[in-house]
């Protein structure tokens, strides 16, 4: 597996395993960025400590190895989140990881389920899930990083909090499904729901099929409403918890239901060509959401 060796929890041997992590994070151009930078210092690193592992599996599922090669890297990952919880990790990664897992709690099986999200990837492009399977899905790619954010970010306290994670979770993972529908199809994956495909009559429709079916606007409404009914749930959640410790998910909650908010009011016909929402436009709603607060519903 040495073509893949860069994404594996190799040793290491360093003192700065937290500025790998924050490397890794870097690199990714990841749209939390913003979120994870209004973060205290060490609520800062334990962030792009999260998100560094996170960008490592998924890397690995995205690669262009066979699934056999995939599963074993994942199988390393396991491993190495087991000699983070006995405190002996050996990856850079895993060392940066430490101080937050001691520090926040973080529970080992958001870890796990993040690995076997993206072992479901590993297996091969994912087309046109059931209902069920796309909630599993979503849960475990989406929803562990919602858990374990939470956390860092000082917000948690209790059911409360992991409800909100994973309600502005799903809304997330739905509104990335919405908007890269055309690019998913590129790479042969459809993530909308066998259950609603059916429904339009696109019942075993190929990506490309899908992408390019005149009834994909109704399709990406329905499935938009259902985005939107989560992000009232957040909403309402969030008046559950200080403003100021949930500020990160807030930028993003921001960003992404003005995703939404724009996909509508374009009556959900997107030009994949095009960009769906400004840099500025995106940090505006983000800053907006964390400083203010969510404010009511919102409407095109």
């Amino acid at each position: 597996m040495s073509e893949i060796g860069h994404h594996l929890p190799q040793p290491y041997t360093g003192s700065d395993a937290g500025g790998k992590a924050s490397l890794i994070t870097a690199a990714s151009g990841t749209s939390f960025a913003a979120g994870m930078g209004i973060l205290p210092a060490d609520r800062r690193a334990g962030m792009h400590a999260v998100y560094a592992f996170c960008r490592q599996v998924d890397d690995v599922a995205d690669g262009p190895w066979t699934a056999d090669v995939k599963h074993r890297a994942l199988d390393s990952w396991r491993e190495e989140m087991d000699a983070l919880y006995r405190g002996s990790p050996v990856s850079a990664v895993g060392q940066a990881l430490l101080p937050a897992v001691e520090a926040y709690d973080l529970p080992k099986d958001e870890f796990l389920g993040m690995i076997d999200g993206m072992a479901m990837d590993a297996e091969g492009p994912i087309v046109a899930p059931s209902r069920e399977e796309l909630a599993l899905y979503t849960r475990r790619v989406a929803g562990t990083v919602g858990v374990l954010s939470i956390r860092v970010f000082g917000a948690w306290k209790g059911d409360v909090s992991d409800r909100f994670a994973l309600a502005l979770g799903d809304a997330l993972q739905l509104t990335n499904i919405l908007r890269d529908v055309e690019e998913d199809a590129d790479i042969g994956r459809l993530y909308l729901p066998a259950e609603l495909l059916a429904k339009h009559g696109l019942a075993g429709a190929s990506p490309d099929d899908v992408a390019q079916a005149e009834q994909l606007p109704a399709i990406r409404e329905e499935l938009g409403a259902e985005a939107e009914v989560l992000y009232n749930e957040a909403r309402k959640l969030a008046e559950e918890h200080e403003r100021k410790a949930l500020r990160p998910a807030l930028m993003m909650m921001g960003a992404y239901e003005g995703y939404l908010l724009r996909m509508k009011k374009l009556g959900w016909r997107i030009d994949p060509d095009a960009e769906l929402l400004s840099k500025r436009a995106k940090l505006f709603r983000g800053l907006r959401y964390a400083f203010f607060g969510p404010g009511r519903p919102q409407t095109a």
